[in-house]
C-alpha cells in the first residue's frame, strides 16, 4: 500500500469536485476548492477521522468495499478507480459480475435530480449510489447493502410500504431474483443472496418455491413516510447497459397530494444532507 500516493490521489480528486456535482448544497463560503473532508466522507460512508487520516498519510489499510465507495464519493472513472485500487495495494475489480463502479455520467445524471428520488442499484439489489431524496424517502441505506435483503430481514422493511402492498412487492424481489440468478449462473453474488435469504427469511423462501420469474420494470409504487405520510409515485428503471446496473427514479403527478408531500419531503431531506461547519 501507497499511503503517500494514495493521500495525494484522494486529495487531488477532492480538489477538483465542487458540492454541485455531487448534488450538495454549496453552504457556506469556502476558502479552498473543493470538497470539504465531512462532504467526501459523507458521501462514501465512512467517519471523518478515517478518511482524514487516508488523506494525511496515516490511515489504515481501507477495504475493498471502502475503495470502491470512495471511487463512487470522488466520481472516478473506471481508470482512476483502477489507479485507486493499485494505491492501496489491491487489485481492481474484474467484469465477471454485476460492476460496484458507478460510471461518472450515471452519477452525474442523479446528482441532478433534486426534486426526485433516486438511487443506483445493480439488478440483484445492491444499492451503489443514493441522491439525498432517496435517503429522505427511505430513511437512509448505505451503498453495498442490499435493498431485497433489506425488505425482508429489515424491520424498515416491514414499515416502508403500506401493509396490503407488502406481498406484492415481496413476489416482484424474488421473482426477479429469480430472473438474475438463471441469466448468470456463473455470477456467485446473487446465488449467495438467496442462498442467505432462504435460510433467514421464511417468507423468501415460501415464494421461491413457487418460481416465479419476472423482470423488474418500471411501475407506481406507495411509500408511508414518517413525516410526510402516504406518496403514491411513479418509479422510472433505467438500464445501464452492459453493467447490470439501473437508475431508479420515483417521481409524483403535477396536481397531485403526493407532489405536493414529495416538495415537503425534499425539505425535509436537505436538512438532513446540510453540510457541516468547520474548517477542513
Amino acid at each position: 500500500m501507497n499511503r503517500t500516493e494514495l493521500a495525494d490521489f484522494l486529495r487531488r480528486g477532492r480538489a477538483r469536485l465542487e458540492p454541485s456535482d455531487v448534488g450538495l448544497p454549496a453552504g457556506s463560503r469556502r476558502r479552498t476548492p473543493g470538497l470539504r473532508r465531512e462532504e467526501v466522507a459523507a458521501l462514501a460512508g465512512m467517519s471523518v477521522d478515517y478518511y482524514t487520516r487516508l488523506e494525511q498519510s496515516r490511515g489504515p489499510h481501507p477495504s475493498r468495499q471502502m475503495l470502491g465507495a470512495l471511487a463512487r464519493a470522488l466520481r472516478l472513472t473506471g481508470d482512476e478507480r483502477d489507479h485507486l485500487f493499485h494505491l492501496a495495494g489491491e487489485e481492481p475489480p474484474r467484469a465477471t459480475s454485476a460492476s460496484p463502479h458507478v460510471r461518472p455520467g450515471l452519477l452525474l445524471i442523479l446528482d441532478r435530480l433534486h426534486d426526485a428520488p433516486a438511487h443506483v442499484v445493480t439488478d440483484y439489489g445492491e444499492l451503489l449510489a443514493q441522491n439525498a431524496m432517496s435517503a429522505a424517502l427511505t430513511g437512509g441505506t448505505e451503498p453495498g447493502q442490499n435493498l431485497v435483503q433489506r425488505f425482508f430481514t429489515d424491520p424498515r422493511g416491514h414499515t416502508l410500504f403500506p401493509p396490503e402492498d407488502r406481498p406484492e412487492h415481496a413476489r416482484s424481489h424474488v421473482a426477479n431474483l429469480r430472473a438474475v440468478t438463471a441469466a448468470r449462473p456463473d455470477d456467485p453474488a446473487p446465488a449467495a443472496l438467496v442462498a442467505e435469504l432462504r435460510s433467514t427469511s421464511e417468507e423468501f423462501a415460501t415464494l421461491w418455491e413457487s418460481h416465479e420469474v419476472a423482470v423488474r420494470r418500471s411501475a407506481t409504487k406507495r411509500f408511508l413516510h414518517p413525516v410526510v405520510g402516504l406518496l403514491e409515485l411513479d418509479c422510472e428503471l433505467l438500464l445501464s447497459s452492459g453493467d447490470h446496473q439501473l437508475l431508479v427514479v420515483h417521481t409524483a403527478r403535477p396536481g397531485t397530494e403526493s407532489h405536493e408531500r414529495l416538495r415537503l419531503l425534499r425539505v425535509v431531506g436537505l436538512q438532513n444532507m446540510a453540510p457541516a461547519t468547520g474548517h477542513r
